[in-house]
């Protein structure tokens, strides 16, 4: 087959289901044979960091790998963000880029496009990506593509293939099927596994703390048995919300140090066996600890390796670990799991000026009517927002936390869910990437967007009010919907808000965006707490003897 094919049969294989992307003279060859194979569907957009976003969503509700397709150099480059954001936060992205052609390389001109040298875009990937290659031999480039794949599918992080155009239609051979590296030592594994459930067996509050890798590896199932079997509360981590939302297991919130439930920040803080399983550990997760937490005494499972105590199991990878533990663990004796009596915002439709909280409480009521959407939130108090709504899937840059996530990366869940999600955003990120929404009426996309609209980059303001460099003036962002092809509301009240997610719901077809007019200053509470406990952490920090 020739090369082009052979790519796109090989990330197929390795579990794609869409590609999203934008066409460029480097990469209008490979564009050819898409088209004409039709082996997957390629949805373009109108700017390279919503294509990054896009795919990058796909893979996250999928727990699988989603494809972006772009061209060299202006293209490529344009895109690094988005990747860095999918590299940071375990999403396996496929970044298929045209390149120059290998005859290229030897004329005297620099290349249009080119940075600095023609390599320069292939090094930048390097730090955004846990594998790559240029397949700039036919005879070489079925391996090359197996490897780098089977390394997406193993560290579930982003790669990197660059096509070089001059080669797209030469032939090769099919490249072999790309498999996630099983290799782990089983006595090892079985080691660890006795000496984790032992430092279970012998606490008195152990805790599961749920994060991103149960989702990326497609563990949610096995965790929430796993759970159930050694008796155990879950708690999902800042970055997590949204995990094991359809099982059974006994979740009892989401834990966000100071600035969450102080039942749950309790109950994860005081723990003499806090399992960490699949939980990055970032500032975000843990920034805000009110008792901070010993990393130390905790078990960590991350990164293909296993931290008891003091000292470390490398290759062991988590769903091995979770196979084993369902495997041996016998069955706890049953234990009361904490009941957390959690605050509910109510929610009336009457003539109070909107707050984000009013926002989460009218989704609520929205969902328990109907049933839950899954949601995207933007970085802002948009996400802190999200955490107030009830448990649904949720897909949010948490820990890398970039603005322009929430509206490209909601397309590529409904694209690759079939669902139709609801978006929170706040007009900073709308600004950026906000535009996609001219992209639905192509595909028939018809997601619900909420922009939290108060003129500024409040979160910004919110740790530098004295700043007049955060305020953004004040968008139409309702008027604007119409000319992207869907329909718009302002709203200002509880009982408009009420209104306008009923009417939203109710029609579909087109995208529907809710123009939240919010007060210069007024955040969420959870935002509010987790601000504090900020400052007061960096106050700290700054304190201590360097």
């Amino acid at each position: 087959m020739q090369l082009g094919e052979m790519v796109l049969r090989a990330v197929q294989r390795a579990g794609a289901h869409e590609m999203f992307g934008i066409p460029g003279d480097f990469v209008l060859p490979f564009f050819k044979v898409i088209e004409q194979s039709e082996i997957l569907p390629c949805y373009t957009l109108s700017h390279e960091p919503g294509v990054g976003f896009a795919a990058d969503g796909a893979a996250r509700i999928r727990g699988g790998p989603s494809v972006a397709v772009v061209t060299y150099g202006a293209g490529a480059l344009n895109m690094v963000n988005p990747i860095a954001a999918a590299y940071a936060e375990k999403s396996p992205v496929i970044v298929l880029s045209g390149g120059p052609g290998v005859g290229e390389s030897h004329i005297d001109l620099l290349l249009h496009h080119q940075a600095k040298r023609l390599d320069s875009q292939f090094q930048m990937y390097a730090e955004v990506t846990c594998d790559r290659a240029r397949l700039s031999d036919p005879k070489t480039a079925p391996e090359e593509v197996a490897r780098v794949l089977s390394s997406c599918l193993t560290e579930s992080r982003p790669v990197y293939l660059e096509i070089p155009r001059d080669q797209v239609f030469r032939e090769c051979l099919p490249a072999p099927e790309a498999r996630p590296d099983p290799t782990h030592d089983p006595d090892a594994l079985a080691a660890c596994v006795e000496e984790i459930l032992e430092r279970i067996a012998g606490a008195s509050s152990p805790v599961l703390l749920v994060g991103v890798e149960v989702r990326r590896y497609g563990l949610e199932d096995k965790v929430a048995r796993l759970a159930k079997k050694l008796g155990m509360p879950v708690v999902t981590s800042f970055m997590g919300r949204g995990l094991l939302v359809d099982s059974d297991a006994s979740l009892v919130g989401t834990y966000i140090g100071a600035a969450g439930d102080p039942q749950v920040t309790d109950l994860v803080e005081n723990s003499d066996a806090l399992l960490l399983l699949g939980v990055i550990l970032s500032d975000t997760n843990f920034g805000t600890s009110k008792k901070r937490i010993d990393l130390r005494k905790c078990i960590q499972v991350i990164d293909r390796q296993v931290t008891l105590s003091y000292h470390v199991y490398p290759q062991i990878p988590i769903d091995a670990l979770v196979d084993k533990m369902l495997e041996v663990a016998e069955p706890a004796a049953a234990k009361p799991i904490p009941c957390i009596s959690r605050p509910v915002h109510g929610f009336i439709a009457d003539d109070r000026p909107m707050t984000p909280d009013d926002v989460s409480a009218g989704l609520n009521q929205l969902f328990r009517r109907s049933e839950p959407m899954p949601l995207v939130a933007d970085t802002g108090d948009c996400l802190f927002t999200a955490m107030e709504i009830e448990n649904t899937e949720l897909a949010a840059p948490g820990y890398y936390a970039t603005m322009g996530f929430g509206v490209p990366a909601a397309l590529g869940i409904q694209v690759a869910s079939g669902r139709r999600p609801v978006v929170l955003l706040g007009d900073g990120a709308f600004q950026m990437t906000g535009w996609e929404l001219g992209n639905c009426n192509r595909y028939g996309w018809d997601p619900i967007v909420i922009v939290l609209n108060n003129a500024c980059w409040e979160m910004l303001r919110t740790f530098q009010p004295e700043s007049h460099l955060t305020e953004l003036g004040c968008w139409d962002f309702a008027r604007i919907a119409g000319a992207l092809g869907g329909e718009g509301t302002v709203v200002r009240t509880r009982r408009e808000f009420d209104a306008a997610i009923q009417r939203a719901a109710a029609t579909r077809g087109r995208f529907q965006l809710i123009d939240v007019r919010l007060d210069r200053g007024v955040i969420s509470k959870t935002m509010r707490r987790f601000a504090d406990a900020l400052k007061k952490f960096r106050k700290q920090k700054e304190a201590q003897p360097s």
